[in-house]
């Protein structure tokens, strides 16, 4: 592979996740302190949908006309321009026009996902160098969340004008990519391939039945997370809630390192298990915190996102490559991504938003009740993107807010030990499978729908 070829490479993964990590994170704050948290569970649904229906755009459409890089780019300026949209909407207290401006970004921007894992296969000599070419992504998203923060824009619209202005950034990029003829470009369509019915017949196997039923539930607590992470963070009084949560990122770069090492020792359930298990702890973390404001818990909480996620979603993407047959390991991972990314994840902001809403009754007073902060310079923000300044107005507020907060975090947490506790009696797997596959710590080369998963 060219040297000149790699920096572009890397450059692509960086962008791809950068133009996802500005907004994704702290959107729920963003939308909450503009009078707009009651549409924060539907526009974190979108992206569900998206994920659902970007394998079947990727096989019927981008995989058979269209260069990679070409349909990569075409798709980013227009979820660009899209985004740029967003503000003034939010603006104006327009939310449900913003939730299908999201919901077309997250269109176009799904089938990117695989787009860009199947440019960058095509264009290195060694498929194992292709997790060097991928941690730039897990960058990009860290990079985002930093940039957030040091500029204020935790709870601003602004957000989405970064998204924007990367994304067109990448969309230009993308047509001096390595050229990507479609890889299917001639091939007649196979309908059961892109259903993945061959896949939907190992459901008959009652091992993955049992981990694909608990992975799509562990999705369902795993979308609080997601959704209102930033928002908790803000009425805590981090200042800049997007870079804190880069902390979860930083923690998954080492995680991801000492999957081999744990793997070879513990195995597929008691590696899931440990995932879950960091769930139900980090829930708790933030659940018991909350009336005390206790920073180190939350902090704690947040880091743990490493474990939360390697452990359970890459040693997924291994069992399943290990349990599927060679010629349906694609169809398999894609199986994964719908249950999970799809289902698990849809039904889980869905159940979260309206949780949320029955549970936070003061959140939008002590939103509207927080100090305004003076403007501060870029680079001088650095020093305070995990200063944490409490709020001392109105106790009586506070207090019932962090109550509210308490009980809203317990829900999620008792999901994930009850699922936790079916999985250990459920799952029972012969030990070959348990233990295969421990050398390589990622997923199937071939099976590009599994980057769908969020960081």
């Amino acid at each position: 592979m060219k040297k000149n070829s790699t920096v572009m490479l890397s450059a692509m993964m960086f962008l791809q996740f950068f133009v996802w990590g500005a907004w994704f994170s702290t959107l729920g704050a963003a939308l909450a302190a503009n009078d707009l948290a009651s549409i924060i569970g539907a526009a974190y649904g979108k992206g569900p949908i998206a994920a659902i229906l970007a394998p079947l755009f990727l096989g019927l459409v981008a995989d058979r006309f269209f260069n990679s890089e070409k349909a990569m780019g075409v798709l980013h300026l227009v979820g660009g321009v899209l985004l740029f949209m967003a503000p003034g909407l939010i603006e104006k207290g327009d939310g449900a026009t913003l939730v299908w401006i999201i919901l077309g970004h997250m269109l176009c921007y799904m089938p990117t996902l695989g787009l860009s894992n199947t440019v960058a296969f095509s264009n290195i000599d060694d498929r194992n160098k292709f997790p060097a070419l991928r941690v730039w992504g897990t960058i990009g998203w860290i990079a985002a969340g930093l940039i957030v923060g040091g500029l204020g824009w935790t709870t601003s619209p602004k957000i989405f004008t970064l998204a924007a202005v990367s994304a067109l950034v990448l969309g230009v990029l993308c047509f001096f990519l390595p050229a990507t003829p479609p890889p299917a470009k001639g091939q007649p369509i196979d309908m059961k391939a892109l259903l993945m019915v061959d896949a939907f017949k190992m459901l008959g196997n009652v091992p993955f039945l049992v981990f694909i039923t608990c992975s799509t539930l562990i999705c369902i607590p795993l979308a609080y997370y997601y959704a209102f992470t930033s928002n908790y963070l803000t009425h805590i009084g981090f200042k800049a809630a997007g870079s804190t949560m880069t902390l979860g990122q930083m923690s998954e770069i080492l995680f991801m390192l000492l999957i081999p090492f744990f793997y070879r020792r513990l195995g597929v359930k008691n590696m899931i298990l440990v995932g879950m298990l960091a769930w139900v702890i980090r829930y708790a973390l933030f659940s018991v915190g909350a009336p005390a404001q206790s920073v180190s818990m939350i902090l704690i909480a947040v880091i743990l996102h490493g474990i939360c996620y390697d452990f359970f979603f890459v040693t997924g993407f291994m069992y399943t490559d290990n349990k599927a047959p060679k010629q349906v390991r694609g169809q398999a991972q894609s199986m994964l991504v719908f249950f999970t990314q799809g289902i698990g994840m849809y039904f889980g902001f869905a159940i979260a938003g309206k949780k949320f809403g029955e549970t936070m009754t003061s959140a939008g007073a002590y939103t509207e009740a927080m100090p305004v902060t003076e403007p501060f310079t870029f680079w001088g923000s650095f020093g305070k993107m995990f200063t944490v300044e409490k709020p001392a107005f109105d106790a009586k507020l506070v207090s019932d807010t962090m109550a509210q907060w308490k009980e809203f975090w317990m829900y999620p947490c008792i999901m994930a030990a009850v699922i936790m506790v079916i999985f250990f009696a459920a799952f029972w797997e012969r030990r070959e499978l348990q233990f295969a596959g421990a050398e390589e710590a990622k997923p199937a080369a071939d099976a590009k729908p599994s980057d769908a998963a969020t960081e």
